[in-house]
């Protein structure tokens, strides 16, 4: 299908992963009927899903004997749910004992802190292989794991600095952090925080509600990071 001139699939399938909270997860039977279920999403750093799930659930059975899975991701859109853009990420998922994959997942579902340490539950982290994407009427693509991801191997020093970063943005700059959602973002006033840093931008939240804010450059210090945030704080101020 012809694609509209103005269309970025790459930019869209990303700010849909980065920004999703919820998901269908699909998974494989043992008699190999597929089994769909509701999930909560994260991402690491590189933009890998990461989500919580309990060894009782039929879906985690069903992964422990084939790790297939795909992963329908939509965005929130008021009046036709089809008008809104989804992506049905495929991949392999596997458990996961990084700690950015804890920290990342509380930060956008805090209520998940009471039940994340029971012995049941575990953080797994989905390897795309390849997406499909639709957007709407001659946005229609597949997409390759690429394209999702979010190179993070020459940025050790800034991830290992994510979370000082993100608790000092919230402690002091949360009018800059309000004046990027509002003002940058176009979206409503209040307390917005940062859950989330990497090289490509940050991630803020709002109640229930998730929106990415794309760095100009490549970021991949803690200085580089300071001096882009510096720079969207003015710009900000400056509309």
């Amino acid at each position: 299908m012809q694609q509209s001139e103005d269309f970025d699939p790459v930019r869209t399938a990303q700010r849909l992963l980065r920004e999703a909270r919820t998901g269908a997860l699909a998974t494989l039977m043992p008699d190999g009927a597929p089994y769909a279920s509701l999930v909560t999403v994260a991402t690491l750093p590189n933009a890998a899903p990461v989500l919580l799930v309990s060894r009782l659930a039929r879906h985690t059975a069903n992964i422990l004997a084939d790790p297939r899975v795909s992963l329908l991701l939509g965005e929130s859109h008021s009046g036709d749910p089809l008008a809104g853009a989804r992506l049905s990420l495929a991949g392999r998922i596997a458990t996961t004992g990084d700690s950015a994959a804890r920290r990342r997942f509380l930060a956008r579902h805090p209520s998940a802190a009471g039940y994340a340490d029971f012995q049941d539950f575990a953080f797994w982290r989905i390897e795309p292989t390849g997406a499909h994407l639709v957007a709407g009427f001659g946005r229609i693509v597949d997409l390759k794991a690429r394209d999702l991801a979010t190179e993070v191997a020459d940025a050790a020093d800034l991830l290992a600095a994510e979370e000082t970063a993100v608790s000092h943005m919230n402690e002091d700059h949360a009018d800059a952090i309000e004046l990027y959602a509002t003002r940058l973002l176009g979206q409503p006033g209040g307390p917005w925080r940062v859950i989330g840093v990497d090289p490509a931008g940050c991630d803020l939240m709002l109640d229930a509600s998730v929106c990415r804010l794309e760095f100009p450059a490549r970021v991949t210090t803690p200085e580089g990071l300071r001096k882009t945030l510096v720079e969207l704080t003015q710009k900000a101020r400056g509309r």
